[in-house]
């Protein structure tokens, strides 16, 4: 009897479909078919490539509303974060991807770097692994794998996906999404797996490249594994985004970005706001905007767009959120704010937006990521004691700092240790195709998205040139003299020696060198 894997609502508990489980074997045959079509689709020119897969977009503006009320329902979260975060993103970076992937990834020439090198001319190509495997969460169970997917794919690659196991509905639906591209058979592989045995599986296997988004543990595990066979990896893991907010800023716009890349889907975002650091001179007016706004979203199921926030997708993670809440009012911080739940139907896994303050950093609140609703605000005398305490952490992912200042505010997030710092915005960069995303410290190795996701699924080659092919050799071949070390120790003199008479005597040991290049001994 086949196996399948059960998809429920994790706020309603209905049951939504059924998505069969598959093995070792069919991780090893679609390995195998990949490689067959991987070396047709490496042969297609890019613009072609391109132009073969801007069908995805079309099919995800047309089948959008069916999209996001998938993702709502298979994850729990709103549907208008689901739009946003998952659906509208997509062909805006698909457009940006297929228009500029020819540039990219095309030929470039490089020049002699110095005049001994001058009868060399280098071109750099860019060669696709082969069969990239790509491992996905289930907080952003679409936008995620789509962007490494269509870069794996268009850069000349074959691609086997796996999906979360809770959002398996999502799963099917991005396979159909990416079945609209004119692929050739066998180049895409979607691939239902635990996850304890999926990494094992695609290392052990024989995947080119390994992609993986999630957590630190997982992540390191699976960095260790590759290392057996010395597969590369790409991991983006986890976060604890601290929030920088100056003296100068303003309370309100700060105040509600929080509120957004804070609470939107339901706080579980990687790059999302878990840790705060305001201005004491501005502290008060910011916690009163923020208490406003969070005691007052509406958390709930998503019904008739209802609802600012919706439910957590597992039900482990809400115990996560209970261990790090309880953890801290233990240590003396307080509730300063707790949106109510709006819960008639006795659903699952619906739990209150909140505001810790009076927080230190002996707290697993400021120190773990929480990847949940819950922010922690602190008040800060300085500028730098926010920078300080922002860089105390394990983590890197991304920042945010606000202040009227621009200029101000850039020479603060260049001190910030993360991969991407914000100015009066937190978040939303992971929505731009061009700029790359990926974290310093525990938080991966590696960059996702723009030209820097393109650059992972591919390797460099060099083939450099002698555009003399008449010349017998080069000056530096056998045979080997004392003459000839002398004029090769000249060239050393001619480039770099110090003083006008030595680089002269240099320069005439050079000039003897070359007929060398010309004749036979």
């Amino acid at each position: 009897m086949e196996e399948k894997t059960e998809s429920r609502n994790p706020v309603t508990g209905q049951i939504l479909g059924y998505t069969p489980l598959n093995t070792v074997e069919d991780v090893r045959e679609a390995i195998r078919k990949g490689r067959e079509a991987q070396k047709i689709w490496a042969g297609i020119p890019v613009k072609q490539r391109a132009k073969r897969m801007l069908p995805i977009r079309d099919y995800m503006v047309e089948h959008a509303e069916e999209l996001v009320e998938i993702i709502s329902r298979d994850n729990g979260k709103v549907r208008l974060d689901a739009l946003i975060t998952d659906v509208l993103t997509g062909p805006i970076m698909l457009s940006y991807y297929c228009k500029h992937a020819p540039k990219i990834l095309a030929d470039r020439t490089i020049w002699p770097g110095n005049i001994v090198w001058v009868n060399k001319i280098t071109k750099l190509v860019r060669v696709p692994f082969g069969v990239v495997g790509i491992i996905s969460p289930w907080n952003y169970p679409f936008t995620i794998p789509l962007h490494e997917v269509i870069i794996a794919l268009l850069a000349g690659n074959a691609v086997l996906l796996k999906v979360a196991t809770e959002t398996q509905m999502v799963g099917q639906a991005f396979k159909r999404t990416i079945e609209a591209a004119d692929l050739p058979e066998g180049l895409f592989h979607y691939l239902n797996l635990p996850g304890r045995v999926a990494g094992t599986a695609f290392l052990e296997e024989g995947v080119d490249k390994l992609c993986f988004t999630g957590s630190i543990p997982v992540g390191k595990w699976l960095m260790a594994k590759a290392a057996e066979t010395l597969t590369p990896v790409s991991l983006e893991l986890g976060g604890n985004d601290p929030v920088l907010v100056c003296e100068d800023a303003d309370p309100y716009r700060a105040a509600m970005g929080v509120l957004w890349a804070g609470f939107s889907n339901a706080g579980q975002t990687c790059g999302g706001v878990e840790r705060v650091y305001v201005h004491e001179k501005i502290y008060d007016e910011f916690l009163a905007v923020l208490k406003e706004k969070v005691d007052n979203l509406r958390v709930g199921y998503d019904e008739d767009f209802n609802a600012d926030m919706g439910g957590m997708t597992t039900a482990a993670q809400i115990e996560v959120i209970k261990v790090h809440i309880e953890d801290a009012l233990k240590k003396g911080a307080r509730i300063a704010a707790e949106s109510k739940v709006n819960n008639p139907g006795n659903h699952k896994n619906l739990i209150p937006a909140r505001v810790l303050v009076d927080v230190t950093h002996d707290m697993l609140l400021m120190r773990e990521e929480s990847f949940g609703p819950i922010v922690g605000v602190m008040k800060v005398r300085s500028e730098e004691e926010a920078i300080r305490l922002a860089n105390d952490s394990t983590m890197g992912l991304s920042a945010s700092v606000w202040s009227k200042n621009l200029k101000k505010a850039e020479k603060i997030a260049r001190q910030i240790q993360a991969g991407a710092v914000l100015i009066n915005d937190h978040l939303m960069s992971y929505a731009m195709a061009e700029t790359p995303w990926g974290g310093f410290k525990e938080s991966g190795i590696g960059r996702t998205h723009s030209e820097f996701l393109f650059y992972e699924v591919t390797e460099p080659q060099v083939i450099v040139k002698d555009w003399i092919p008449f010349a017998k050799r080069d000056m530096w071949w056998h045979p080997y003299s004392k003459q000839l070390y002398d004029q090769i120790l000249g060239t050393l003199h001619f480039l770099y020696g110090k003083g006008l008479g030595k680089r002269v005597k240099g320069l005439f040991k050079v000039m003897k060198l070359v007929p060398r290049m010309f004749t036979k001994e």
